[in-house]
């Protein structure tokens, strides 16, 4: 049976395979056909200096084109809690205040990600809520999902996600998305561009693959030759993709982003632009900063 977000019909579904491979199907294309799908991360959606407006803004976006999401960790911030060396109550969010710290997180994210709930395909973890669960064993992925609805949408910290097209009732294409919510630094100079030349070598099964963590954003393109069974010859395309934030701290002109000097992020999101030319499906990642 086909949801309705409310706006558009949603042409896709989104199932677990195991705990790191989720598919999207998406069935009965034909010409003309396009998609898009939000690729976000790093929302710390609880911080004082998200960008809540902008959520809403790619949130409402996604919702009118009937869009899958594929989120992979940090949406929560989570640093507020009372045994947390990294706590500061001036930094806290008015509606967050209070013994029920914790239930006050999940509440707020159900009630601001409750209207969009169906267009969440995958909902990754991140080194916050990683760092919540080893400290508190509470795991805010998984209350936020089951609070939403989509206990069969949560994923790891790096994980596959499947996107299986079937087009004229017969012919089928897959394109393959490794995701990671990511790890170090990023570095001041080359912004982790660095790490995609290492992950093309151990993922070669990867069309996509989609980082975070490092609140920097930047699109690769590389090009392959691959060879068939049967000699023949192509080029493909990998998209190597780091997603920003929503987080904007520079501007706050103090706290540990400025005390370690760290520069201005770029906030937003990136979105995959898909479509069927009648040979193929084609793919883009664009950034929407």
């Amino acid at each position: 049976m086909t949801k309705t977000n409310g706006t558009t019909p949603l042409s896709w579904k989104a199932e677990k395979i195991n705990a790191t491979t989720h598919i999207i199907r998406f069935d009965n294309i034909s010409a003309g056909w396009n998609q898009k799908i939000l690729l976000t991360a790093d929302r710390h959606h609880d911080n004082l200096h998200t960008d809540h407006r902008l959520e809403l803004e790619h949130l409402e976006e996604a919702k009118e084109a009937g869009a899958p999401i594929i989120d992979i960790g940090d949406l929560f911030c989570a640093m507020q809690g009372r045994y947390d060396p990294r706590k500061s109550y001036t930094n806290m969010r008015p509606e967050y205040i209070g013994d029920d710290y914790f239930d006050r997180l999940l509440d707020c994210a159900h009630s601001f990600y409750g209207p969009y709930a169906d267009l969440f395909a995958v909902i990754g973890k991140g080194n916050h809520e990683k760092s919540i669960l080893k400290r508190q064993q509470l795991d805010l992925i998984k209350g936020l999902a089951r609070r939403l609805g989509n206990v069969d949408k949560m994923g790891a910290y790096a994980g596959w996600v499947l996107l299986q097209f079937k087009m004229n009732k017969t012919r089928y294409q897959t394109i393959r998305i490794k995701y990671h919510h990511g790890y170090g630094g990023g570095g001041p100079v080359t912004k982790g561009v660095i790490q995609a030349n290492r992950r093309a070598v151990y993922l070669p099964d990867a069309d996509i693959i989609m980082t975070g963590h490092i609140h920097e954003a930047w699109v690769m393109p590389f090009m392959r030759e691959r060879i068939n069974t049967a000699g023949n010859v192509s080029i493909e395309k990998q998209w190597h993709v780091s997603v920003p934030t929503y987080k904007e701290e520079y501007l706050a002109g103090d706290g540990w982003h400025i005390e370690t000097g760290k520069p201005p992020k770029p906030v937003g999101c990136a979105w995959l632009d898909l479509s069927w030319d009648k040979a193929r499906i084609k793919s883009s990642v664009r950034l929407d900063i």
